[in-house]
């Protein structure tokens, strides 16, 4: 998958992944661009949900039509609890194009963490099949997401951006079939994410990751049957640390030939190299470790590897395995 350029049997099968998941499920609430649901804007669709009474009782579920809805969504924390389900991540897209650059009302620069296009503060949210893109360019730092919750699910969406595409700030989230494209740090921060069968795409030369993991968490980024393309030319770390206890695992993950020989940068740091943890798993493809890796960088047992699952990653203290829902 390129940016811009979707296969007629990817559409198709994400139309009938949708039409099976609508059979499922009815839509408390439909949003659509050219007026023919109850609402244009996803975001006066999400403020106007009911409040949930149980964080995990049934989330109420709004459907959004194709379209392209230029607006910058914001859930807060009270509003979690939500399903939010495109018509296809093709042609259903959310896109805004704020960048660290930009003078805030203050005349100062807004800074990375003002620029997503959606920020997701309410806890145990269900995203499906939409674009989520910010379209500033190569500009500088500009977000398309950013979480600050907890138990986010992302399923069969396309995440547009450059640099910083992705902070996941805090809590533990889940990736599913996903298409994720940038070219520096551009899956960022200190949360617990699990990405499965995604698609990362690394558009010029850089870092795929740089993970804050904080000290003593058990579980930073792991990736499990992913692939990484770049496009021709590009060279690509897989990860650096922000601090310098970050952890982030590959397993069983497609590299073409633009993932840089060594794999991992300090970021300067050589402090850094003894308190990482960088790792891998039966990766494949010519960008895969072929005795180049730093050497500070690890290599899993297939035991290690097979204890690296969604539910054992994702646990945390209240047992959160993704894809039950209420």
């Amino acid at each position: 998958m390129t940016r811009g350029r979707v296969s007629l049997s990817l559409v198709l099968g994400l139309w009938l992944q949708v039409t099976a998941v609508l059979a499922r499920v009815a839509p408390d609430a439909v949003v659509a661009a050219d007026g023919s649901g109850q609402f244009t804007s996803l975001q006066e669709a999400i403020s106007r949900a009911p409040l949930p009474t149980d964080p995990h009782g049934p989330r109420w579920v709004i459907f959004v039509k194709a379209g392209t809805y230029k607006e910058r969504i914001y859930v807060q924390r009270e509003r979690g609890n939500l399903r939010v389900i495109g018509e296809d991540a093709a042609t259903t897209r959310i896109t805004f194009d704020l960048h660290a650059g930009l003078p805030g009302p203050d005349g100062k620069p807004i800074g990375t963490f003002r620029t997503p296009t959606l920020q997701i503060d309410g806890d145990g949210m269900v995203w499906e099949n939409l674009t989520l893109a910010n379209g500033a360019g190569p500009v500088g730092q500009a977000l398309a997401l950013r979480v600050d919750a907890d138990r986010v699910e992302f399923r069969r969406c396309r995440f547009l951006g450059w640099q910083d595409t992705i902070l996941l700030n805090r809590g533990r989230h889940f990736f599913a079939d996903c298409y994720i494209e940038g070219h520096v740090d551009f899956i960022f921060g200190a949360a617990t994410a699990f990405f499965e069968r995604c698609h990362i795409h690394c558009l010029r030369d850089g870092y795929i990751t740089a993970a804050s993991t904080p000290q003593g968490t058990a579980h930073g980024f792991v990736f499990a049957d992913c692939r990484i393309t770049t496009v021709e030319g590009v060279k690509t770390y897989l990860g650096r640390p922000w601090r310098i206890f970050a952890r982030t695992v590959f397993l069983r993950t497609s590299m073409d030939a633009g993932v840089r020989p060594v794999g991992w940068n300090n970021w300067g740091k050589p402090e850094a190299e003894a308190t990482t943890f960088y790792a891998e798993y039966a990766s494949t493809g010519p960008g895969a470790p072929a005795g180049e890796r730093v050497p500070w960088a690890k290599v899993l047992t297939a035991e290690e590897a097979a204890g690296l699952t969604p539910a054992t990653v994702l646990a945390g203290t209240d047992g959160w395995v993704p894809g039950r829902d209420p």
